[in-house]
């Protein structure tokens, strides 16, 4: 597993629990690595073993972990390439969850080595999406909810997002499209994203 899995989790523990928790959950883990290199390659049997130990920690359920880790991605100054990167996606939210197919090759291509589930998404009912994640890292889907109800908020689309769980080996997220023009979009442009990265 890419040890940017493990960074982003470390970044997050440490940032909205302090890095002593972090330090706690590691040692809980009893993992042989106590320290996780960005751009390595790690057994993927650490996540889950290392996500547990945050989680006995914080006594938080792994999986609201997960869904504020998603948030995070999305909210957090130090991780806007993935608000970017989940921007290029379309121009509203809708146009974003029909996009989500692509989200696996889209990231690769901006950090080599990184594999993430694949994701198959249907829209039913208009506005009413159901979005199926296959793969590894298990969980990916809380994760992925947490970065979608993010991304509504930045797009200021009011919407209801359900993990529903495991059904057929893939996690089932349902999406219900409320409003899209609940509040103000935040917007986003490419030329001043240039512009600040070149200040």
């Amino acid at each position: 597993m890419h040890g940017l899995i493990f960074r982003t989790l470390e970044a997050f523990i440490s940032d909205a629990f302090g890095p002593d928790r972090w330090a706690q959950a590691v040692a809980l883990s009893d993992l042989p690595v106590t320290s996780f290199e960005a751009m390595l390659q790690y057994d993927a049997a650490y996540f889950p073993i290392l996500l547990t130990a945050c989680a006995q920690n914080l006594d938080r359920a792994p999986s609201v972990i997960l869904e504020d880790l998603g948030a995070y991605l999305i909210t957090h100054q130090n991780h806007a390439s993935v608000r970017r990167l989940m921007r290029f996606g379309g121009d509203t939210f809708s146009e974003l969850l029909h996009s989500l197919d692509d989200l696996p090759g889209r990231t690769r291509l901006a950090v080599s080595g990184l594999e993430l589930p694949h994701v198959h998404i249907r829209e039913p009912i208009p506005r009413n999406f159901t979005i199926h994640c296959t793969g590894t890292p298990t969980g990916f889907g809380h994760v992925l909810v947490g970065l979608l109800r993010a991304m509504a908020d930045d797009y200021g689309t009011l919407a209801v997002l359900d993990h529903r769980g495991v059904r057929d080996g893939a996690e089932v997220i349902e999406v219900q499209v409320i409003e899209t023009a609940f509040a103000d979009d935040r917007g986003f442009s490419l030329a001043e994203n240039e512009a600040a990265h070149l200040a």
